[in-house]
C-alpha cells in the first residue's frame, strides 16, 4: 500500500478521538466536530474500502475491514476484562477485586456529543456506548494503517500502540475532566486492560486475514 494512502487512512480513523481531544482542549465542540468531521470521515472510509473492493485489488478494502474488525473485537475484550471491577461490588469481588468506575465516562461521552449536560439519559448511554465502540474500530484501523498487511510479522505493534494510547491519555486532561483519580490501582488496571485489547487485535487480525484471503 503506497504511504500517503496508509496516512490517509490513519488521519481518517483518529478524527475518532479526535472529537474527544479536541472537546478536552478545548478546540471544538465535540457535538461539532462528531458531526462535521467524524462522521463524514467514516463515510469516506466506507467508500474507498467498498471502491477498491469492486474496482481495485482489494488490499485497501482488506486492510480496513481487518483493521475494523480486529479493533472491535478488541474492544469487547477490554471491556470484558473490567467487568469484575466495575461490579465489584455487586458481584461480592470486593475483597479480591477493587471497584472502579471504569464505565462511568460513556454516558458523558453521548452527553457532549448530544450537546447537553444531562449524561443519565438513554441516548447519552447508547450514544456514548457507541462512541466508545467507534474508538475501538478506528484504533484498528490506525493499527492497520501502521502495520500495513503485516499482520503476522508486526502483531506485536498493537500492544505497543494500545499501552502507547492509554499513557498518552493519562497526561491529557482525561482524567481531569471526568473525575478520575488516578492511583496506582488505576494505572495498573487500565494499562492491563489496555494490553489486553492490543493482544487480542493484533492476534485477531491473523486469524481475520486468514479468513478473507490475502
Amino acid at each position: 500500500m503506497k504511504p500517503i494512502t496508509r496516512v490517509f487512512v490513519f488521519l481518517l480513523a483518529a478524527t475518532s478521538i479526535a472529537c474527544l481531544l479536541g472537546e478536552m482542549y478545548r478546540l471544538w465542540p465535540m457535538r461539532v466536530f462528531t458531526l462535521t468531521v467524524f462522521v463524514p470521515a467514516c463515510c469516506v472510509l466506507i467508500a474507498m474500502a467498498i471502491d477498491d473492493r469492486w474496482r481495485g485489488d482489494g488490499r485497501l478494502c482488506r486492510m480496513i475491514v481487518i483493521g475494523a474488525v480486529a479493533g472491535f473485537l478488541a474492544a469487547v475484550a477490554y471491556d470484558i476484562f473490567r467487568l469484575p471491577f466495575v461490579f465489584s461490588k455487586n458481584w461480592g469481588l470486593t475483597g479480591v477485586v477493587p471497584a472502579l468506575p471504569l464505565f462511568k465516562v460513556f454516558p458523558q461521552f453521548g452527553a457532549m456529543i448530544l450537546g447537553k449536560n444531562d449524561s443519565s439519559s438513554l441516548a447519552a448511554n447508547v450514544i456514548g456506548w457507541g462512541y466508545h465502540f467507534s474508538n475501538g474500530i478506528t484504533f484498528g484501523v490506525m493499527y492497520a494503517a501502521i502495520v500495513n498487511g503485516q499482520w503476522r510479522r508486526l502483531w506485536w505493534v498493537a500492544i505497543i500502540f494500545a499501552v502507547g494510547l492509554e499513557i498518552a491519555m493519562l497526561v491529557t486532561p482525561y482524567p481531569a475532566t471526568f473525575g478520575i483519580r488516578v492511583t496506582g490501582v488505576f494505572i495498573a488496571v487500565t494499562l492491563a486492560a489496555h494490553a489486553i485489547f492490543g493482544v487480542t487485535m493484533g492476534r485477531t487480525s491473523i486469524g481475520l486475514e486468514g479468513w478473507m484471503g490475502k
